[in-house]
This record gives structure tokens, sequence and C-alpha cells, in this order.
């Protein structure tokens, strides 16, 4: 058999580079596309569905096809937020369907901390910073659960240009309407926000008041936990069929407190760890040998106003325990 010539091997060598090179540079993207569709659907699982599909259209191209998208990572971006606009209308028909209350997935503080500070568009410049929510705040309990109140449609439009600012005239090939209409659903969407949201604390003040709660709970007294509850305070607990919860929406501190109380005297070996989550401090819910749960918190002044406890194990994949 020949030996290739130099001149053969070089071009051989340089193509292949340059492939290797495209693919790499395409995988790369794979933590902001999953960042992006956490956001857009709420759980982990969900997800990495949407990054599949993702990349199983970018391979079904021919080479020619994917030579001849100039951003290929604006492409990648556009791709998945049509498959979780897609996504999002089933899903929320499954969820009506949920066994008890459906909660967001809690995830790290740090998971998808660095993943929205550059926009996956094609160079346009970002949303006015005093129009987009904070990355402290583009996974967080609070905000995701008010994510699900939106349509589809605002949904995608918000995440796609509050948190990661991708232009209306982009946006708007994403979700089928004018770049007029999109500016009206993130319009719409910012009013779920609003409404959601109640006056902002610190860092430092959300977890003095988390660590009361802890304290109160963990200590027995109810005066203790009831002064740390906010008198409307609510408290949403998901099992996902797997386990007992709570089927309902706990309403008021005293109704929340003697829920508490109650789990605390039937599993008295329970503890408390704390983990640094999307929302500000948080605990897992852990005896000797196994996690039992994920506890998150929303604060306003000086008492917690929403207490979301997390008990399905498919969505505590994140929490492995401390030993």
């Amino acid at each position: 058999m020949p030996e290739d010539t130099p001149a053969e091997s070089a071009e051989f060598g340089g193509a292949e580079g340059d492939e290797s090179t495209a693919l790499d540079s395409v995988m790369a993207e794979r933590h902001r596309l999953l960042s992006l569709a956490f956001r857009m659907m709420g759980t982990l699982a969900d997800a990495e569905d949407v990054v599949q599909e993702t990349y199983v259209r970018w391979y079904r191209l021919e080479p020619e096809e994917r030579d001849s998208i100039a951003v290929p990572a604006a492409w990648l971006m556009r791709v998945a937020s049509r498959i979780s606009l897609d996504l999002l209308g089933s899903a929320r028909a499954r969820r009506e369907m949920y066994v008890g209350q459906w909660l967001p997935e809690p995830v790290p503080a740090d998971l998808f901390a660095d993943t929205a500070k550059a926009p996956l568009n094609s160079g346009s410049s970002a949303a006015d910073p005093l129009d987009r929510v904070t990355l402290d705040d583009a996974v967080s309990m609070a905000l995701l659960t008010v994510l699900e109140a939106m349509t589809p449609a605002e949904r995608v439009t918000f995440v796609l240009h509050d948190v990661f600012g991708v232009p209306f005239g982009e946006i708007a090939g994403v979700v089928g309407r004018s770049a007029a209409a999109t500016r009206q659903l993130a319009t719409s969407a910012r009013r779920h926000v609003r409404r959601g949201r109640r006056a902002r604390v610190s860092p430092h003040q959300h977890d003095e008041v988390v660590r009361a709660f802890r304290d109160a709970t963990v200590g027995g007294d109810i005066e203790d936990l009831l002064r740390v509850l906010a008198p409307d305070v609510e408290l949403r607990v998901d099992g996902g069929g797997f386990v007992n919860a709570a089927p309902q929406v706990i309403h008021g501190s005293n109704h929340v407190a003697r829920w508490f109380q109650g789990v605390m005297r039937k599993q008295p070996g329970l503890r408390l760890e704390r983990r640094e989550t999307a929302d500000g401090l948080g605990y897992i819910l852990r005896d000797e040998e196994r996690r039992y749960g994920m506890v998150t918190f929303d604060v306003s002044g000086e008492c917690v106003t929403n207490v979301w406890l997390m008990l399905n194990p498919m969505k505590l994949t994140n929490w492995p325990l401390d030993c």
C-alpha cells in the first residue's frame, strides 16, 4: 500500500482537525444548553431530554447544512428553546395528573451560576440589566415556581430575554410571534414575577432567618417556631407519589409549625444538614443512614414566607449526603 504524500497527509490531518474543533465547539455548549433547558422545564431530567433532542437534530443535518450555520451556539439555543416550548404544553398536562403537589427541582447554588453571564445569541447586545433577574435568582425555587404560572410562550420569552439577554427579534422566531408581540409576552411574564415576589432581603438576612427556623424546629419550641414564620406562610411538599406527602398546600404559621413538629416527633433521629442552594441556605433532611428530602425557603423581612420541601427521590440526585 503506498504511503501518503506529505501534501495528502497534511490535507487529511487538517480536515480531521477542523472537524474535531467543530465538534468540540458544539459539545462545549452542552452545559449552557442544560442551564437554559432547566430554566424552561424546571427539572434536570426534562432538561436533559431537551438537550439530547437538540443534539440529535444537529447531527441529523447534512454536513453542508451544518457548515452553513454561522453561529452553531445560536442555532443550538434556538432549537433547544423550540423543543422546550413544545414540551412545556405536554408537561403541564402531565403535572395535572401528578400525585400530590408538583415542585421544580431544587439545585445547588453553583450548579448553573456562570451560564447566563454571556448571552447565547449571535452577538446582539444583552437586555438592559435593570430588566433582568439576577443570576442568584435564575434557578431559585422562588423564581421557578413563578415560571410555572406562566404560559409556555411567556416562560420561553422571559428566560431567553430576561435571563440570557436574547433580543426580542431573535425570540420572535422561536415563539412564532412578531417582535412586538414577543415584547408583550415579556411584559406579561414580568407581571407574574412582580406578583410572586415580596420585599427582597440580603443573603445574610435570609440565612439568619433560616437558621432560626432550623433551631426552633429541632428544639421543639412551637413559640420559637411561630416567631420565625410569617402569619401567611405556605408549605408545599412534593413526594411524587413515591412517599407520603401533604397533598395540598399547608397555609398559615400555626398549621406549618405543627406539621413540622409532628414530623420531628415521629422521627426523633431526623437531622437538618445545611446546604447552599439557589435560594440561599437550605437543609437536607436525613438520619444516620438515608436522605429523606431537601427543604428550601423564601424569606421576607424577618420571617419565612414560603417553605418548599422536596421528598421526591427522583429530584434529589444532586444532593449527596456528607459522611
